[in-house]
């Protein structure tokens, strides 16, 4: 077990026992979780794994039962979701959440007025105004294949084009650490290259804690893996590691193997 002085030196986020009961069912299990600052950390499992509830818990949008969390060497267990985000902990979701009405490059510029306004969208400010962000909306459309459909309605675009400008939004709120909820869930086979190549860069300079089931993007992003089974950690290491792992084999890789023949 690591001193809590471990953790604020070494980690960006922790977590020690942590458990969610509903109504007598125990979705999370007593989970301990160290992530390191600029990493790549999944959290994978069979269905019913506890991937999702353990993933809320993280982010605050669930209170645990029992447990600690700490992100930055602050206690943040108790601290509601938009207090985090203040702070740089800043998460996505399995369904997709942009402005549809808006266009491509709206939704962009409305984060990073968010922002870079302290807090307030208002919407009553001068059009210069709001120019004055639009090289940097550019620039994070840019970096996530959308520049050049920057002017086209948010509800038009593919789903995979969605969920890249959903994480175009979410970078514009410049985060330390960016929790993704399967961010390559429902995306074709060109979207998911581009949105592997996005989420390499993007933890050249943050930290990333992702949900994803695609095996085959992390064993080629992640550098430590988390596995959890019936809502306990059944694993951790890097992909080799828990790969050749029987009891990884039997819960969860073995899971989708079947699925496949």
């Amino acid at each position: 077990m690591m001193s809590l002085q471990d953790d604020q030196a070494d980690y960006i986020l922790t977590a020690r026992g942590l458990t969610k009961v509903f109504g007598g069912i125990t979705a999370v299990d007593n989970v301990d979780l160290a992530v390191r600052p600029n990493t790549i950390h999944a959290l994978i499992g069979p269905n019913g794994a506890g991937k999702t509830t353990c993933f809320n818990l993280l982010s605050k949008f669930l209170q645990p039962s029992k447990g600690k969390i700490s992100y930055a060497g602050k206690d943040i267990t108790n601290e509601a979701p938009a207090t985090i985000a203040r702070r740089g902990m800043v998460r996505s979701f399995q369904i997709s959440a942009v402005f549809g009405d808006m266009s491509v490059l709206e939704n962009v510029r409305l984060a990073l007025q968010r922002r870079v306004h302290g807090g307030s969208f208002d919407f009553w400010r001068s059009n210069k105004c709001l120019r004055s962000l639009e090289d940097e909306a550019v620039s994070l459309l840019d970096d996530v294949g959308l520049g050049d459909l920057r002017h086209h309605r948010a509800a038009d675009l593919p789903y995979g084009r969605k969920r890249g400008l959903e994480i175009a939004t979410t970078l514009a709120l410049d985060p330390k650490l960016l929790l993704l909820d399967e961010p390559l869930a429902g995306m074709g086979q060109e979207d998911i290259g581009r949105t592997s190549e996005l989420i390499a860069r993007v933890a050249k300079t943050r930290t990333v804690l992702m949900v994803e089931h695609n095996l085959s993007v992390v064993a080629t992003l992640s550098d430590t893996i988390t596995v959890l089974a019936r809502g306990a950690v059944l694993a951790e290491g890097t992909y080799a590691e828990v790969s050749r792992n029987p009891a990884v084999i039997e819960a969860y890789i073995g899971e989708v193997d079947e699925a496949h023949e």
